[in-house]
């Protein structure tokens, strides 16, 4: 039981070939292409729209240098979004449901952020190391501290989006198998079952939609205190 619960996470492989590649790619295809006309159609409108308005949300706070990471941080939250909603139709992969993919992802934008942090200003991203009106006694502890927890918002980001989305999959899993199982004993149970089972796959959609928020936004804090 314990094995078919989290086959769904394993990465399908076909002749040798890893799919997780396809499912990676394959969603680009789905978003429509800028074309040179003076109107859009409304499916091009909708993503400007939701870009225009998610990247305004995401850089309001910080400085203009920062500003030059807009693309990147834009991308990734379309590349999160659509990842982590493609999963939730049938017989699909859910990249973002792999740890190692997470953590690559987060671990390279963490780096990227410290390191541009140490080369544009290395006074204000040491000074995160130690709070202002510290006691002197307390720098050598606070100091460590800081640095540990520093080095932990990469493992922060990378498993929360992991723990979220393989939670949500397991729910699903689970109750769509107990309605299947009480349909022919307890009909009356079954369809209130599959009312909850509905309820959580919505609940699931905006957790997929939430999560790739949070990623971005926690990033683009990192990005704030380093530029």
């Amino acid at each position: 039981m314990t094995l078919s619960l989290f086959d769904q996470f394993l990465s399908p492989v076909v002749c040798w070939i890893p799919l997780v590649a396809i499912a990676i790619t394959l969603p680009w295809i789905l978003f429509p292409s800028p074309t040179t006309r003076w109107l859009n159609n409304r499916s091009l409108t909708s993503q400007n729209w939701f870009l225009s308005q998610a990247t305004s949300q995401i850089f309001l706070p910080i400085n203009p240098p920062g500003h030059k990471w807009a693309l990147l941080l834009s991308s990734l939250l379309i590349f999160l979004t659509t990842m982590n909603t493609a999963g939730l139709l049938p017989y699909t992969f859910t990249p973002t449901s792999q740890l190692s993919i997470n953590m690559g992802l987060a671990g390279a934008l963490w780096m990227g952020v410290v390191i541009l942090g140490m080369r544009t200003q290395p006074t204000h991203s040491l000074g995160h190391l130690l709070p202002e009106g510290a006691p002197a006694l307390l720098t050598p502890i606070l100091v460590i501290i800081e640095t540990i927890s520093l080095f932990i918002r990469p493992i922060a980001l990378g498993v929360r989006l992991t723990d979220n989305l393989t939670a949500g999959h397991l729910l699903i899993q689970l109750t769509s198998t107990a309605t299947l199982a009480m349909l022919t004993i307890m009909p009356v149970t079954a369809i209130f079952t599959g009312i909850l089972l509905f309820l959580l796959a919505l609940l699931e959609a905006a957790v997929a939609l939430i999560q790739a928020h949070v990623f971005v936004l926690l990033l683009s804090l990192y990005l704030q205190e380093n530029v």
